[in-house]
């Protein structure tokens, strides 16, 4: 996906206020004569099929439209991370002014992305990684959500409702950083680690089978949690036909949809918002600033976890699958 200032925009009345005031900001950008002709490509390991990642592209795209910039979403199609890394290669290979990233295995992608931040262009990380990583490779910062973090704050309110077991189901099992979230809610509820996570594939039918063969071969399982609305979405078919919905503990990471919907009606207890399109927008704010003005914030941003649930949906459920 390629933005470029002329492009035009669904409407909606969020959106055409927001873009009103950054058309003006942008105004000023330009007229102080700093940094025109600003490019930042944002490459993700997200495949074509994941939903999640729209939010993703609505962040840059809006980002690069307020700030009158130039924002490339580039992504390898079946989210192979070697896939991924040469498209980082590329990127670097066209010399933007920067980059942001998702660092979805640091054994594959760390190379790569230092070979970007050596030949000067300036890096920002958002969605996978840690603070630490980010460190180590010498990017600017990192934007998201700490993810052992979310996953122990998930298990303390689910071991307050009672909850003992669960399985998670895991559909980007290559995603390393994203085990954390299973391991932080094992350790909040205070069970073994080991066990507790289903790598479900992301064929949404396979998922669907693999939760009702796992559910019907362990029926004491307390609780399910998802990674997102790849494998949340077809775990709501599942429970529905064994019977399970609103009697088995359900609470997804991250928001769509069918989440939404399932929150309103029930059958989900709460989701996980780690809000994925400021994960994609302020990395651009950050880097033009940064460019144009020499300013950046002196931390790293954690843009998660947030929980959502019936009682507060809010703008959440106007905007589910678009912003939210």
């Amino acid at each position: 996906m390629r933005i470029k200032e002329d492009d035009d925009f669904p409407e909606n009345p969020l959106f055409a206020a927001i873009v009103s005031c950054g058309a003006v900001f942008g105004s000023y950008a330009i007229a102080d004569g700093h940094g025109e002709d600003l490019k930042y490509i944002l490459v993700s390991h997200a495949p074509d099929s994941d939903s999640w990642w729209n939010t993703v592209k609505n962040g840059i795209a809006l980002a690069g439209y307020q700030l009158d910039v130039e924002v490339e979403y580039r992504n390898p199609p079946t989210g192979d991370l070697a896939d991924m890394a040469r498209i980082n290669d590329q990127a670097a290979a066209s010399n933007p002014d920067g980059i942001i990233n998702t660092l979805a295995d640091f054994d594959v992608l760390s190379g790569p992305i230092k070979s970007a931040i050596d030949q000067g262009i300036d890096v920002v990380i958002m969605n996978s990684g840690t603070p630490e990583q980010v460190r180590e490779i010498g990017a600017l910062m990192f934007i998201g959500q700490p993810e052992y973090d979310a996953g122990f704050a998930a298990g303390q309110r689910a071991k307050s409702d009672g909850v003992e077991s669960f399985i998670y189901v895991n559909h980007a099992i290559a995603v390393k950083v994203v085990a954390d979230r299973c391991r932080g809610f094992a350790d909040a509820l205070g069970v073994e680690f080991a066990g507790t996570m289903m790598d479900s594939g992301s064929d949404p039918a396979e998922i669907k089978n693999r939760v009702m063969a796992y559910l019907t071969a362990n029926p004491d399982t307390d609780a399910v949690l998802t990674l997102g609305p790849v494998s949340a979405d077809p775990t709501i078919l599942a429970l529905d036909e064994l019977g399970l919905t609103g009697e088995i503990y359900f609470g997804p990471f991250d928001l769509g949809t069918e989440i939404v919907k399932a929150i309103k009606s029930g059958t989900i207890a709460w989701g996980i918002d780690q809000q994925s399109f400021l994960q994609a927008y302020l990395p651009v704010v950050f880097l033009a600033n940064y460019d144009r003005y020499g300013v950046l914030p002196g931390n790293n941003i954690n843009s998660g976890p947030g929980f959502v649930t019936a009682d507060a949906l809010g703008k959440v459920e106007e905007f589910a699958g678009e912003y939210r």
